[in-house]
Formats: structure tokens, sequence, C-alpha cells
């Protein structure tokens, strides 16, 4: 499994929300690409990056850091957040991004993600946020009648290269992720999963590694800025 650390930005700054909400965002450090840098530096293979401005804008607001980061990072990076066109998705790509994260545009406009994922392989993720089961779009702020199964398997023939999937209610609020539900959504489709969102703790990784599903790796944000998980031992409980 891949570990893949997570980098929020809002304001130009690295920060994490508590459940998705953005009046509640602690910042982490005000040099995105330092931080990105540190995490490359102690071993990390991958970069998540969401532009939080962006996912309420609809369009990418926190371009520079992103740039920045990508200039400065030798490893692959995905992001998310306020990608909605495939202009978009191919300005992302030129500038060097491995994989583009759509959300919101999944829920909306599912056309666009085939379009994209058939106009560059293994280059398109689906990024499914979830309360309670059901999908939320656009920066979590709007809750929608989607189940997040049904969703996914409607791309299981698209070509997207992997599903990140949050359960809103564990991000940031360090209590672990929803392992039941991930696991479910990874045997349900044959598209490679990443879990996000809740995990804060060594053993949150080994049972999302024991889960009984082929999950692709985890997405870890505040447990890595709080020191909660010790990112050389958790590279090596997913490596193990």
């Amino acid at each position: 499994m891949i570990l893949y650390p997570a980098i929020d930005l809002k304001d130009g700054n690295a920060v994490r929300l508590y459940k998705g909400e953005m009046d509640q965002a602690t910042v982490f450090n005000d040099n995105p690409a330092a931080q990105a840098l540190e995490f490359v530096e102690a071993g990390c293979e991958w970069l998540h990056l969401v532009d939080l401005n962006g996912a309420f804008a609809g369009e990418p607001v926190n371009a520079a850091p992103v740039e920045e980061i990508l200039k400065q990072c030798k490893v692959p990076a995905q992001l998310g957040g306020g990608i909605r066109d495939m202009a978009t998705i191919e300005r992302w790509l030129d500038k060097g991004l491995a994989r583009v994260i759509l959300g919101t545009v999944a829920v909306e406009n599912p056309d666009l993600v085939r379009e994209a994922a058939k106009a560059f392989p293994g280059k398109v993720a689906v990024g499914i946020d979830a309360r309670n089961g059901r999908v939320a779009t656009k920066g979590w702020a709007e809750e929608t009648d989607v189940m997040v199964t049904d969703l996914a398997k409607s791309f299981e023939d698209a070509g997207v290269a992997a599903i990140i999937y949050t359960d809103i209610n564990r991000d940031g609020a360090m209590q672990g992720p929803n392992v039941e539900a991930t696991a479910d959504l990874a045997n349900a489709v044959s598209i490679p999963v990443i879990a996000s969102g809740g995990v804060s703790s060594l053993d949150d990784l080994r049972n999302l590694k024991s889960c009984g599903a082929p999950l692709n790796g985890a997405i870890s944000g505040r447990a890595l800025y709080d020191g909660a998980i010790d990112l050389g031992e958790a590279l090596s409980v997913l490596k193990g």
C-alpha cells in the first residue's frame, strides 16, 4: 500500500480542516512546498494535494503553491479541488501533475470523467466524498442522494486510475477511518481504492492493510502534522 501524505491548501497555506468545515482550519505550514519536500525526504513516494478554496470556487485558486510543489518535488502528485473541465485537466497535467482528482464533476458531469480518463489513461482519479454513505459535492457543502457504491460502479468501465474514498465525518477528527465502508467499496469495484479521512495511528494503517480488501493506499494529513503517526514507521507498516 502507498502512503499519500496530504497537503490541503487554503489561502496559500498548508492546513487541515475539522470534518470539512472551512472555518475550522488549522494552519500547519505557511510554506506548502517546504512541507511537501519534508514528506519526500522522509521517504514518501506520492503526494496528495487539495485546493480547498478551489473546491468551493469551482476553479483553481491555489495554483501558485501547487506549481511550486511540482517544481521542487520529484515524486508524483495528485491534486483535487476545483478541477471541473477538460482545459483545467490538461493544464495541470501539462504542468507535471501525475493525476487529477475529479470529485464534484464526477456527480454532475460523469461524461467528462469518461472523456478525460480516455484522453489521459492512468492520470484521472475520482474523489468520492461521503457522509453516511451518500456523496457530498462542492467542497462537501452539498449533499446528494447518490450512493457511494453506485457512483463508483458507474465508472467501472471508464478507465479511471483510482477512487479516493473519504468519509467526511472522520476527516481531521483523529477518530480512525471507516474501515468497513472502505473495504466494502474496494470489494465492490475493480478500480483501485485509496482510503482517506480519519487515519490517525499506525493501528489505523494496519487495520486498513488487513481489512480484507485490496486497497491501493491511504491518505493521512493531520496525524502526520501532529506527530501522532511517525512517517518512517507508517511507510514500513504499509510496505511490510
